[in-house]
């Protein structure tokens, strides 16, 4: 929108006349920023005072503008409040953000030992029905420990324990992601790369980039985060032919990155060919390989593409590749749920209100944690509740309400 069509107008009033102007309706915006539908509906009308510097930051991303087109010339204080929508958040923000000036005293760091802790921490992550509880009640101490064998360290041991760190921080950026504020986010990605950058492992440098890569395509930054994918994509492939099967795979997973972000920019060639070279290369992984952290293979690879032809609007091709998904492949309860939001986000192109209530309750019934924490989720339940028709709204505001709307 011009700026002269928004003189004048209140900060809420711009908030509404962007959101419309852009064809988003109340529901999906709120849910994308984690709030309710009659929070939004407030706001807009000017019966709550206006958001915080942080929620109009989230706001200005949904709706693709920057924070000055939302709050004119007027302004707002510049406040940055820290978030903790999940239980987990503060002890992982003490162990990510305290600055260690003092090593604190403690045995001889067993690194291998660390190795392995961080390894389990990611199997939780994939197996627990709570993927946030689990894995982030562990957490913390392995980066703390970690930080310190990084510290009392040298040599070969010292690498090992940046890649420990590296490892650490990209599981905590999976479990801060839409429960923490962004600097926390953008902390725990910038200290992967730089822990990555300190092991000088070309497969810690592309780990560190798919993580560093989720930050950016969340944040707005989508061709940012589609060129570094394909950057680590070609850090990676002189070592292909000879190399381990995590490094093929990781491979496969920064191209399953550019595609879906490459979706979301609109870009349909680069998103169709990115997930071609990834499916190719899945099929070429041995059978039940899964790489720790991005579950590169075959059934992740066909879940990919299932999200890009939804980011690309194209519902019925996604329900198509969805149907060829065997749920009980995938190996992560987190991603197992993410497929049935996916289908549920297809049927809601659709407007099939019924087809995508009852997709979304599975996705629920696998994990309610992980689509409690999803502003996907939470967008489609509370529309569904306001748009759905009366023969969903009952069960569409039972779902809402499991999922932390208030309705």
């Amino acid at each position: 929108m011009h700026a002269d069509e928004l003189a004048g107008l209140s900060i809420g009033a711009r908030i509404q006349a962007i959101r419309e102007r852009q064809g988003k309706t109340r529901p999906v915006v709120a849910g994308l920023v984690g709030r309710s539908a009659q929070w939004l509906k407030d706001v807009e009308r000017g019966r709550r005072l206006p958001p915080r510097w942080d929620m109009l930051v989230a706001l200005s991303g949904v709706l693709n503008v920057d924070v000055a087109t939302l709050t004119g010339s007027g302004g707002i204080p510049a406040v940055l409040e820290r978030r903790a929508g999940h239980p987990v958040v503060a002890d992982l923000r003490e162990a990510i953000e305290v600055a260690q000036l003092q090593l604190p005293d403690g045995p001889e760091p067993d690194v291998q030992a660390l190795l392995t802790r961080v390894a389990d921490a990611w199997h939780l992550w994939h197996t627990s029905p709570t993927p946030r509880a689990s894995a982030g009640s562990v957490l913390p101490q392995i980066i703390r420990d970690a930080r310190r064998a990084a510290r009392v360290t040298s040599g070969k041991e010292r690498r090992t324990a940046h890649m420990v760190l590296a490892s650490a921080y990209a599981l905590a950026e999976q479990v801060l992601a839409w429960v923490s504020d962004s600097a926390l986010l953008w902390l725990s990605a910038d200290r992967c790369m730089a822990a990555a950058e300190e092991s000088d492992q070309p497969e810690a440098l592309a780990g560190a980039a798919w993580v560093l890569g989720n930050v950016w395509r969340a944040t707005g930054r989508e061709e940012d985060a589609y060129r570094l994918a394909e950057d680590a994509a070609h850090l990676l492939e002189p070592f292909l032919a000879d190399g381990k099967d995590s490094t093929r795979a990781l491979w496969g997973s920064v191209k399953l990155h550019a595609a879906i972000t490459a979706a979301r920019m609109g870009e349909a060639g680069n998103a169709l060919h990115a997930l071609d070279r990834g499916d190719e290369m899945a099929q070429k992984m041995p059978q039940g390989y899964t790489h720790p952290w991005t579950l590169f293979g075959p059934a992740n690879a066909q879940l990919t593409g299932v999200s890009v032809h939804v980011d690309m609007r194209k519902s019925a091709a996604a329900l198509e590749r969805a149907d060829a998904v065997d749920p009980d492949s995938v190996p992560s309860v987190d991603r197992r749920a993410r497929l049935w939001l996916e289908m549920s986000r297809s049927y809601h192109q659709k407007k099939d209100h019924l087809a995508a209530l009852q997709t979304l309750q599975r996705a629920a019934d696998i994990s309610e944690e992980s689509m409690r924490c999803h502003p996907l989720s939470r967008g489609i339940a509370g529309e569904l509740v306001t748009s759905g028709g009366r023969l969903v709204e009952r069960d569409a505001r039972h779902l809402a309400t499991r999922l932390g709307l208030t309705v």
